[in-house]
């Protein structure tokens, strides 16, 4: 299936301060020079402030993570989960419709959104509200038909239980996830065949609705103000959903590291220090402004975007020639002022500077 971005695009994108905080704790988690892996932890996160993802969002992050827009692109129209045009503002139904569901039924809950909610896939509804896709398998065979909405299933659909449920979700409710037919989980429909005794004991849900109700936010999306951040699992008064509050356990005693391997990293550690100290640091010659006023795009050098071509000016560099001439010692006191070390050697700017200074394409 072909995924492009959508035709209509929002001027501008920009994380809630409370979201913002959250992608750059992401983004500490990797270490330098691999900020690039929090990419789809970050275009999931936009994805839940505005529901979809746009141009503008798409390259935020690309200039979080020091990444070419392309790059980034590339990760949000090959995942299925990230959508590209603007969804239902109430919820976005996902309608498994693969051998399982097919057979029991997924037909006709895709007719029941063509009715309710739009004739076409994708196609969000009159008031804006709801939008419809169908999907390939999404594993919950046992309890086929079945569609996501939000984070969950709802499970052993019927089409009049499907509609009743579109109802509820149009009237402001929340209905419940998980099987819809009194089923506890994924059991035989004829009744437990195996540990019979379980029955008279089990919780009133499974596991993964019992967190849903628990949290009761099954369709509620992120709006970047909640505080704390809470992760999925944790309520706002922190306890974890379906735990009592306790004290937590203290961390255990770090076991030691055998001698060998503490003089191990000592010596790697200092073998690092003599290399660094190898390459004396020398300030480039820099520009207070560009010549004539006319800078070159220094965003046509591999990995470099907008915020990046910023930060260059802002050291004095505008030009292609500028670069071209940096030293192995200039490229150090260059690398030492730029938020991810390595990427001059790593990306080859100065070959690419040279062969573009030579009004030359690369």
């Amino acid at each position: 299936m072909l995924r492009r971005l959508h035709a209509d695009q929002p001027d501008s994108f920009a994380f809630t301060p409370a979201n913002l905080a959250w992608a750059e704790g992401q983004i500490t988690k990797y270490p330098d020079g691999r900020q690039a892996s929090a990419v789809i932890p970050l275009l999931w996160r936009a994805q839940e402030q505005e529901s979809w993802l746009s141009k503008p969002a798409i390259e935020l992050i690309a200039d979080m993570l020091g990444m070419a827009y392309i790059r980034v692109l590339e990760v949000a129209s090959f995942y299925f989960m990230f959508q590209l045009q603007p969804v239902g503002t109430v919820a976005h139904i996902q309608i498994c419709g693969t051998t399982s569901c097919m057979i029991c039924g997924a037909e006709d809950l895709v007719a029941i959104c063509k009715e309710k909610i739009a004739n076409k896939p994708h196609e969000v509804s009159a008031d804006g509200r709801f939008s419809w896709e169908e999907v390939e398998c999404l594993g919950s065979c046992t309890n086929a038909p079945m569609a996501q909405i939000g984070k969950d299933y709802y499970e052993d659909l019927t089409a009049d239980g499907f509609a009743t449920l579109l109802d509820d979700l149009a009237a402001g409710k929340v209905p419940t996830p998980g099987p819809q037919n009194g089923r506890y989980s994924s059991e035989p429909l004829s009744g437990l065949t195996t540990l019979q005794d379980y029955e008279s004991g089990k919780a009133k849900y499974n596991a993964s609705v019992q967190l849903a109700t628990d949290l009761g936010d099954t369709v509620k999306r992120i709006q970047g103000d909640e505080v704390p951040l809470l992760t999925p699992w944790v309520g706002k008064n922190g306890v974890v959903a379906g735990r009592a509050a306790e004290a937590p356990t203290p961390p255990a005693p770090a076991t030691p590291k055998p001698a060998a391997k503490q003089a191990e990293e000592a010596k790697k550690a200092a073998a690092s220090k003599a290399v660094a100290a190898t390459v004396a640091e020398v300030e480039p010659e820099v520009l207070k402004a560009a010549r004539n006023g006319k800078p070159d795009d220094l965003k046509l050098l591999k990995g470099v975007g907008p915020k990046l071509e910023q930060t260059l000016n802002e050291l004095g560099f505008f030009h292609f020639d500028q670069v071209a001439g940096w030293t192995e010692a200039q490229v150090a006191w260059v690398d030492a002022r730029l938020t991810f070390k390595g990427r001059i050697e790593r990306d080859g700017w100065i070959e690419q500077a040279k062969t573009l200074a030579a009004a030359d394409e690369t």
